[in-house]
């Protein structure tokens, strides 16, 4: 069962002018007081595997790990984007969970694999309805009992919340409670914050700034963002950008499709202009697969970078 419901209204004048690629939020580790913090980037290529990248926040930076976890998780080139995928140790193997674009209809989906990947077992693609030719991204955020997605048009005039439900029968379903506009001329997004009343994303620009900005996730049907500028220009070169936690701030690799090439970013606290950041550097590789995404473990903690 999927519920959209949609008030009508004016839409709130947005303090931004963007529009949105691609998102992700990967898993950092922090091992210690003096050990490098570690992104782990997720992709699905073109033959529907589960890939994951692991690069250490170090300047060179480093790729630890560079591995299929999965294959042929999904149809051979049907994937348009994805959420954040979930995993973690249980019942003698690995579950994997998360959320999928295929083609234009939205899933969920779970399966399990031996500790570290490999072989693929009950699998499980559930339709959550159709649509999805009209948005550019997909992010999940979770805290305590609450559950969202975010999605932005194609045109960038929307960025839409949608809270997670589970009826009486214990089915799953989304509700569309609120939007904000005016979110033309992003280039990619990612998010950096979670908690129990807002979601803070990072996204890059035409223009060439960064920028953050804070949504409520519970609010009236026109949601007002609060939007801050980070940088002022030489950005707008990141389609993609994949996030992950490093302590009180954000380990960021931002992902030129152009060239695909990646680039590892360390930034303090975000607070504007104030933000830190510390470019460390080229990722080893390419990134050309057609959707990226995060793995985060089920113990990580969340997100807390503005």
């Amino acid at each position: 069962m999927r519920t959209m419901l949609r008030y009508g209204g004016l839409l709130a004048a947005g303090v931004l002018t963007t529009g949105l690629l691609t998102t992700g939020t990967a898993t950092a580790e922090q091992r210690g007081t003096t050990a490098p913090c570690r992104i782990s980037v997720g992709s699905v290529t073109a033959g529907g595997d589960h890939r994951m990248q692991t690069f250490t926040a170090t300047a060179p930076v480093t790729k630890v790990t560079d591995k299929i976890v999965a294959k042929d998780v999904f149809a051979d080139g049907q994937t348009r984007m994805s959420a954040a995928v979930r995993y973690g140790l249980g019942e003698g193997s690995e579950l994997h969970t998360g959320q999928v674009v295929l083609g234009s209809v939205l899933y969920d989906f779970s399966y399990r694999t031996p500790a570290g990947g490999g072989t693929v077992s009950q699998k499980v693609l559930t339709r959550v309805g159709p649509g999805w030719s009209n948005y550019r991204s997909l992010d999940r955020s979770s805290y305590g009992p609450r559950t969202t997605e975010w999605s932005l048009t194609n045109d960038g005039a929307e960025l839409e919340r949608r809270t997670v439900k589970t009826d009486a029968g214990g089915r799953v379903y989304r509700h569309m409670d609120g939007w904000a506009s005016n979110f033309r001329g992003v280039k990619g997004l990612a998010m950096i914050s979670q908690t129990s009343t807002y979601v803070t994303f990072l996204m890059t620009h035409t223009t060439g700034r960064l920028y953050t900005a804070r949504l409520p996730v519970v609010s009236g049907h026109i949601i007002q963002p609060e939007v801050k500028r980070v940088r002022l220009s030489t950005w707008q070169v990141f389609e993609t950008l994949v996030a992950a936690p490093c302590g009180q701030g954000t380990v960021v690799l931002g992902i030129d499709r152009d060239t695909g090439n990646g680039y590892l970013y360390s930034l303090g606290h975000a607070n504007g202009l104030s933000t830190s950041i510390k470019g460390l550097g080229k990722a080893p590789g390419t990134f050309t697969d057609p959707a990226y995404f995060s793995w985060t473990h089920f113990n990580d903690p969340p997100l807390s970078g503005e």
